[in-house]
């Protein structure tokens, strides 16, 4: 039994329903700090690229606003010649004008051509270290954080939160930074020449404001929604997919379809909600900003009409050169503040979709406070040392407080002594558990599902730490122990068997990468695989994919095991490791199992007599308690509750 079915065996008998974390969390973080630690990121990423990035667009927005001043200049001259007469005169200014407005718009073209092309590494690259932080953190995640999160919405944050941040970067921000920038530059121009007309349009601007907040903060609320939503859709069709034949085989189509649409179904409804009130914004922001231009217009012209004193930084008079100019320069602002509008939607997302990729990334990481190391070792003038080779003998390294260090020789003596532990506080699953294996001997755990035997293996390798009691190794506390090191000493074969994309000869060096191909193929032949694997189209060399669809369960149990055997730990811990194989193929294997358990401390998990009554010890479970111990006839003579299991396991044989 897999270590979260026996959280949810637990939760069961206590009337409680775990489900995984995703589908409790709430963001946490506010949207300024989720946009300042991207900004931050950036700067972090590409502390060059990024500053050259901001003076480009920079050049760019203030080119922009220029032409409201050209047209303010050649109108000046055209008005003068109008009634002087003296168009000649005018010839040569107006050429001048034209001549630098189209140098700055070249100088304009070239750095908005830099900024999009460096903003193309940027985002891209950006991407790039993203997903690598990620992964990089996922590695160091306890294996509670895989039991309490749906598969399919971890793998969303590498997808759909990934894309909308890429959204965001490439084309929110630079977009948002050129808006405002060209506003400031707008703004002040229109102060250069008129604060009359400038707070007419300052207080059109407020009214978009308002509207823009109103219908953006709805619109953003469902966003977010919509990225939880998404994150749950996929991970349970990732779910479903994983399970189709269960599904079939059990005729549930049907409440599998009822299922998915739920959720498919609050997707739907969060996404119209968000779409709604963003589809909403942009025609009534158009609409305003045509209505703010008459109104600029008019009040133009009542100006003009009643002689109304001008006031700006300049000192220049209201006229028609000045009153035409503004018109555009009110056309602009308004079109800019549309711009934010319509960028307001894929930051919402981005934001979402960033606030979930830091989630992940601030994850706290699996605790290693060990200080032991397992070291290759030799034995030099009658004593125990480290050496750089491999020499097949280990040894644990213990640096003291007094700056000395003792060499342990690592024998496999694993001894649990009053173990308590609950994956959830209040609800615990091992009670005052107490084994003892020296080196060499075979333990085998019995007992009803959800008894704790997978449990306790769990708890040997520190996957999840215990509560009270102590689990020495070698005499080492397993606290003081670091957590590679400690799990390089042990071998296991799961239940559930993982084979990764590669040839067959990779997914036995998986177990030990510096291991020859002889060594490889050396371990296939300990397991029984070597048969099967030479009747492959490649051989060895046959390429696996879909973790390994393309052969039996029971061969790929076979290689599971190749794997651990490669590996040549002094302890072994088997869980189930022969029960996706059928009886004639076991006994082949148990031959191999046997060979490979010689020497070695073993854990076996198993249901079958021909793997549990050869153990040294058989410890029987029952809901967390150890209620018997002792060797195979030893508990058959108690006819106690292994008596039982034998009994009942016997006659279903």
């Amino acid at each position: 039994m897999s270590d979260m079915d026996e959280r949810r065996e637990s939760a069961d008998v206590a009337g409680e329903v775990i489900e995984p974390e995703a589908r409790r969390s709430e963001p946490h973080a506010s949207r300024t700090h989720v946009i300042g630690r991207v900004i931050r990121t950036l700067f972090e990423f590409y502390p060059v690229y990024v500053p050259v990035v901001i003076i480009c667009i920079v050049i760019s927005a203030i080119v922009g606003a220029i032409p409201s001043v050209f047209m303010q200049t050649v109108l000046s001259y055209v008005t003068g010649a109008w009634e002087s007469g003296d168009w000649e005169g005018v010839v040569g200014p107006i050429t001048n004008a034209v001549v630098i407005l189209a140098i700055l718009y070249a100088i304009s073209l070239a750095a908005t051509a830099t900024w999009n092309q460096l903003m193309a590494i940027i985002c891209q690259g950006s991407l790039e270290k993203f997903r690598e932080r990620m992964f990089d953190r996922m590695q160091d995640l306890p294996i509670r954080y895989f039991d309490t999160h749906f598969h399919g919405d971890v793998m969303s944050h590498y997808t759909n939160d990934i894309d909308t941040l890429r959204q965001m970067i490439s084309q929110s921000f630079p977009q948002l930074l050129l808006t405002a920038i060209t506003l400031t530059a707008d703004l002040f121009i229109m102060l250069w020449y008129s604060v009359w007309m400038a707070l007419v349009v300052l207080a059109g601007v407020a009214c978009l404001t308002v509207v823009t907040r109103n219908l953006g903060s709805k619109s953003a609320h469902f966003f977010i929604r919509q990225q939880r939503s998404i994150g749950e859709a996929e991970g349970l069709a990732e779910e479903l997919m994983a399970g189709e034949k269960v599904i079939k085989v059990f005729c549930h189509e049907k409440e599998s379809e009822a299922a998915f649409g739920r959720v498919n179904e609050q997707l739907y409804q969060d996404s119209k909600a968000a779409n709604t009130y963003a589809n909403t914004l942009m025609p009534i922001l158009m609409n305003m900003g045509n209505v703010l231009y008459v109104c600029v217009a008019l009040a133009g012209g009542l100006f003009l009409t009643f002689g109304t004193p001008n006031v700006s930084i300049s000192g220049t008079a209201l006229t028609i050169a000045v009153a035409v100019p503004f018109l555009n320069i009110t056309k602009q602002f308004a079109g800019q503040i549309g711009q934010v509008s319509q960028q307001i939607n894929a930051v919402v997302m981005g934001l979402a979709g960033a606030e979930r990729i830091f989630d992940l990334i601030d994850e706290q990481p699996e605790v290693d406070d060990g200080y032991v190391e397992l070291v290759n070792a030799r034995m030099v003038d009658g004593k125990l040392g480290a050496v750089p080779e491999r020499t097949g003998l280990w040894a644990w390294k213990h640096p003291h407080h007094d700056g000395t260090v003792t060499y342990t020789p690592l024998a496999g003596d694993v001894r649990l002594t009053d173990v308590d532990f609950a994956y959830e506080p209040g609800h615990t699953v091992l009670h005052d558990v107490s084994v003892f294996a020296t080196p060499g001997q075979k333990v085998a755990f019995v007992g009803a599902t959800g008894a704790g035997k997978t449990t306790i293996t769990n708890l040997i390798n520190r996957f999840y730490d215990i509560e009270d009691g102590k689990i020495r190794y070698d005499g080492i506390n397993i606290n003081k122990i670091k957590k590679a090191d400690l799990r390089h000493s042990l071998g296991m074969v799961l239940q559930d068997t993982n084979l990764f994309s590669g040839t067959v000869m990779d997914n036995i060096r998986y177990g030990r990468l510096d291991a020859t191909d002889e060594q490889c193929v050396e371990a296939a032949k300990l397991a029984g695989a070597d048969g099967f694997v030479n009747r492959l189209p490649e051989g060895y060399d046959t390429v696996l994919s879909n973790n390994g669809s393309n052969l039996s369960q029971g061969q790929r149990q076979l290689l599971s095991i190749a794997r651990a055997a490669v590996a040549d730990p002094p302890v072994m811990i088997l869980d189930e490791a022969t029960s996706s194989i059928d009886t004639r193929t076991e006994a082949i294997v148990q031959r191999g199992m046997d060979a490979l358990m010689a020497g070695r401390t073993t854990f076996v998990i198993a249901h079958r007599l021909s793997t549990v009554r050869n153990s040294d010890v058989i410890v029987v479970l029952d809901h967390g308690h150890v209620i018997e111990r002792g060797s195979h006839d030893e508990l058959i003579a108690k006819r106690g509750t292994y008596y039982q299991l034998y009994t009942g396991a016997f006659e279903l044989e």
